[in-house]
């Protein structure tokens, strides 16, 4: 879960390049030259409900510490128990600084566990945004699925302490916040929020910035990511980055995904589908 962040991460670095010089050779799918390859605060309880719904089991209110269990303990089961997906992703890019943007349709698909392709299916705009934000970012991506350091990375208790900051809700679901506290200051963790569902403990959100940045040449990188259920397995739907890199000025990206088609360690096919938002 934590690959597309750290590939936005990346991204910028790229960018902080002058136009023309590109990095290394990419893997390419079939399509159009694509990359493939503990710290509590405040108070609460398990007997605690949530409201009711017409129609609709309630279910019981997690205290935030096992909300911060059951997702880490989701997230080893999702690492040992997923054999791979497919998903349609969409990526729009702009350079606002210089009226250029593009909007990128792509297969995607994933083999466990170091497996990652794209195969193109539209693209609209700007070819400056195309070969030098999008492709980028994608290539990106697939690196750091190649290299499978996802638990240096991760958001655990190895690399974070949790401070529990209360309760809210993200888009109509009711959720515990945890501000996020880097052990290290190291690229590739960020400093930020972790919003967990009070009645599952599934990630609902993960928003922040670098500890460090990625590049001198990168400043004001900002980044909110959305997830969904899939089966029994949680997935990015939506990723919003805003940042300015030094050649090409302030950058937008967003990404979403959709139409999961998940294949768990059994070779069993759970379908699920989500539209982007």
């Amino acid at each position: 879960m934590r690959a597309l962040v750290t590939a936005i991460l990346a991204v910028f670095v790229c960018l902080s390049t002058a136009p023309g010089q590109s990095s290394a050779p990419a893997m390419l799918a079939p399509g159009d030259g694509l990359p493939q390859s503990r710290l509590f605060l405040g108070n609460s309880t398990d007997t605690d409900l949530a409201p009711p719904t017409l129609g609709v089991p309630v279910m019981p209110r997690m205290s935030p510490e096992l909300a911060l269990q059951v997702y880490q303990n989701r997230a080893a089961l999702q690492t040992s128990d997923l054999a791979g997906y497919s998903a349609t992703t969409v990526v729009h890019a702009a350079l606002p600084d210089t009226a250029q943007q593009g909007e990128y349709e792509l297969k995607r698909q994933f083999s466990a566990p170091r497996t990652l392709q794209f195969t193109a299916v539209h693209f609209t705009g700007d070819g400056f945004v195309k070969n030098n934000v999008i492709s980028r970012l994608l290539q990106s991506e697939v690196e750091h699925v190649q290299k499978d350091n996802s638990a240096a990375n991760a958001i655990s208790s190895a690399n974070y302490k949790f401070a529990y900051k209360g309760s809210s809700d993200v888009e109509g679901r009711a959720v515990h916040i945890f501000q996020l506290k880097p052990r290290k200051r190291r690229v590739g963790l960020i400093k930020g929020h972790l919003y967990l569902d009070v009645h599952t403990g599934s990630v609902v959100r993960v928003e922040g910035q670098p500890v460090r940045s990625p590049s001198f040449f990168v400043k004001g990188l900002r980044f909110v990511q959305d997830y969904a259920d899939f089966g029994r397995f949680t997935f990015p739907v939506h990723i919003h980055s805003e940042a300015k890199a030094r050649i090409v000025g302030r950058t937008i990206v967003d990404i979403y995904q959709r139409d999961y088609q998940l294949i768990a360690e059994a070779a069993q096919t759970l379908p699920a589908t989500a539209d982007a938002r």
